[in-house]
C-alpha cells in the first residue's frame, strides 16, 4: 500500500488541495491532476517552487523523491486556453485598466490620524524585518511594489520571465548606485521570495535588495467612499531605520491608495499589463531610472511633486543638453 501525499496548489489567488497523489506518481501526473482542478493544461503550467536537487523538477521526476513536507504549498503560474484566446483577440490600443481610488481629499486627514499612527507604531514594534543585504551609508531609499509594477502576474506566458517588465535589471542596476532597494508586496513573504528568484532579482550580481516586506507590514485604514483598504505605510521602515524619512524615500506602486499614509513620497507607476502585447514597447522603467538619477542629487524629496515626474525629467534633460552645448561651443553662447 502506498502513502498519499497532500499538496495545496496556489494559483490566481485561489488554493486547490490535491489529496490523491501517490508515492510513485510523477510530476506529469501531478500536472494532470492540477489541470482537472484549474483547467490549465500541463504544458502551460509553471510550478515555481517544485525543486529536485536544487533545480526545477522535470515531468518524469517522482513526487515522493522531491522531499516535500506535509501540507506543501505549490505555487503555479499559467493560463487556461480560453483566457489565452481572449487575450490574443484584445485590441492593442485598449486603454490600461486603472485599479485606483479617488481618495485624494482624504489623504491629509488619514495620514495624520492618531488611530493609524498607532497601528504603524505597533508594526514598528512587532514586525520583524530580515535584512538580505546590509544598508549602505548615505544612500536614499527606493521602495518597490511587484505585481503590475515589476511583473505582470496574470497575463499569458509560457515562462515567468516573459511576464517581467522590460529593462527591470537595467533599472535596478541604475537605481542601486544611489538607493538602497526594498521590495514591498501585498502578498506573503514566501510568494515574494519565489517571484524574486524567478525574475533573477535575488541573485543578480549588479545590485542587491536590502529586504522584503509582505502584507503583514501593511495596515488597514477606513475611507469614506471605499470603506476599509490595506495600505503600505513607509513609517514602518522609517521607525526602524532612522536614516530614512520623507526627505530621502520614494515608493513606486501602480495603486495610489497603497501610499495614502505618505502620499508625497509615492509615485504611481503605469501598470504593466498584457505582457504579451506590451513587453516589446514598455519603456517606463528606463524613464524612471533617469528620474531617480536626477533627484538623487537633492537633499530633500519633499520639494518634489512625483505626479509630475515626466515633466521634471524632461526639463532637467533639456537643461543638461543646453549646458553641454554651451560648453562645447562657448563662443556661440
Amino acid at each position: 500500500m502506498t502513502n498519499e501525499i497532500k499538496i495545496t496548489v496556489k494559483w490566481s489567488g485561489e488554493e486547490y488541495p490535491i489529496t490523491d497523489i501517490e508515492e510513485n506518481d510523477t510530476v506529469l501526473s501531478l500536472k494532470e491532476k492540477i489541470e482537472n482542478l484549474t483547467g490549465v493544461r500541463p504544458e502551460r503550467q509553471k510550478l515555481l517552487n517544485l525543486k529536485f536537487k536544487g533545480k526545477a523538477a522535470q515531468d518524469c521526476d517522482i513526487i515522493s523523491k522531491l522531499g516535500l513536507k506535509p501540507g506543501f504549498k505549490l505555487m503555479m503560474m499559467g493560463s487556461r486556453e480560453e483566457d489565452i484566446a481572449e487575450a490574443s483577440q484584445a485590441p492593442e490600443n485598449m486603454p490600461d485598466v486603472i485599479n485606483d481610488l479617488d481618495i485624494e481629499e482624504e489623504e491629509v486627514e488619514i495620514e495624520k490620524a492618531e488611530i493609524y499612527l498607532a497601528k504603524i507604531q505597533k508594526r514598528i514594534e512587532t514586525y520583524e524585518i530580515i535584512e538580505l543585504n546590509p544598508l549602505r551609508e548615505g544612500k536614499k531609499l527606493l521602495v518597490l511594489d511587484i505585481d503590475y509594477t515589476l511583473f505582470d502576474h496574470r497575463s499569458v506566458a509560457e515562462t515567468g520571465l516573459e511576464l517581467m517588465r522590460p529593462f527591470l535589471h537595467e533599472f535596478l542596476t541604475s537605481a542601486y548606485k544611489n538607493y538602497d532597494i526594498v521590495i514591498w508586496s501585498a502578498t506573503s513573504m514566501k510568494w515574494i521570495n519565489e517571484k524574486m528568484k524567478l525574475l533573477g532579482v535575488s541573485t543578480h550580481p549588479d545590485y542587491k535588495i536590502a529586504f522584503h516586506l509582505d502584507s503583514l507590514a501593511m495596515i488597514s485604514v477606513h475611507t469614506r467612499k471605499y470603506g476599509v483598504v490595506d495600505v503600505k505605510p513607509l513609517g514602518v521602515i522609517w521607525g526602524k531605520y532612522k536614516q530614512f524619512s520623507a526627505k530621502n524615500t520614494i515608493m513606486f506602486d501602480d495603486i495610489r491608495r497603497n501610499f495614502i499614509m505618505n502620499p508625497q513620497s509615492g509615485l504611481r507607476i503605469r501598470a504593466f499589463r498584457q505582457a504579451h502585447l506590451n513587453r516589446h514597447k514598455d519603456t517606463e522603467l528606463l524613464k524612471l531610472a533617469k528620474y531617480l538619477e536626477l533627484i538623487a542629487q537633492l537633499d530633500d524629496f519633499q520639494v518634489l511633486n512625483h505626479r509630475k515626474w515626466e515633466e521634471y525629467r524632461s526639463k532637467k534633460s533639456k537643461s543638461s543638453r543646453r549646458t553641454d552645448n554651451e560648453e562645447a561651443h562657448p563662443h556661440q553662447a
